[in-house]
């Protein structure tokens, strides 16, 4: 869809993509590791920002952005009836050029509603916006290759644009919303150092 075509979705209500809570991924990955140091944490595609506000909640500089305008002033308006103030921007993640890089980038159906042709310009930018080392914790939904969003893909494909970039932490199958069991797969990633960036040879890492 284009970006008028968002805008016009929130500002209808037709959102079918709108749950009402954050992923129960990031929900169990949060109270799983309460240890982890709270840096900054970017929310690409943040809609109406229930995911930003599980990483507020849980004691992170949480930012969400979105490219409709209506998706960011629901955001601002659910944080302040929930006494939260994580900040959300309108900008296109795909082709601006962040504020500031974020210790962690968390990705929650974004990937999957852009158009395919431009993923490759979704990985650019998760290098762009994330620091050195950082953190790229993925909730990807597996659905079949079909017309969209959302848009399918698989975990070869996710290996395929990420690994020469990235070292895999962890990966498993997240609790999942009710229509979404079985579709999902979390994948933990941290950015590689400068000069080891060569693909690691066991795609079943």
């Amino acid at each position: 869809m284009s970006d008028t075509e968002w805008e016009t979705r929130y500002q209808t209500k037709d959102m079918p993509w709108e749950k009402g809570e954050p992923s129960p991924g990031i929900v169990d990955f949060l109270a799983d590791h309460p240890g982890l140091p709270q840096g900054t944490v970017c929310v690409p595609g943040c809609g109406t920002g229930h995911d930003v506000r599980a990483w507020a909640r849980a004691g992170f500089a949480a930012e969400g952005y979105d490219l409709a305008p209506s998706a960011v002033c629901l955001a601002q308006e659910k944080s302040r009836e929930e006494g939260l103030a994580p900040k959300f921007h309108l900008a296109d993640f795909l082709i601006d050029e962040p504020q500031q890089r974020f210790d962690w980038l968390f990705e929650h159906t974004l990937f999957c509603a852009i158009n395919p042709g431009r993923r490759d310009d979704y990985v650019k930018a998760v290098l762009r916006w994330l620091k050195p080392g950082g953190n790229y914790l993925a909730v990807n939904y597996l659905i079949p290759d079909e017309d969209g969003p959302p848009f399918g893909t698989t975990r070869a494909e996710l290996w395929e644009r990420f690994s020469p970039h990235f070292d895999l932490l962890a990966e498993w199958v997240p609790r999942s919303y009710p229509n979404r069991v079985g579709l999902e797969l979390m994948l933990w990633w941290q950015l590689k150092s400068p000069g080891n960036s060569q693909r690691d040879a066991n795609p079943s890492k």
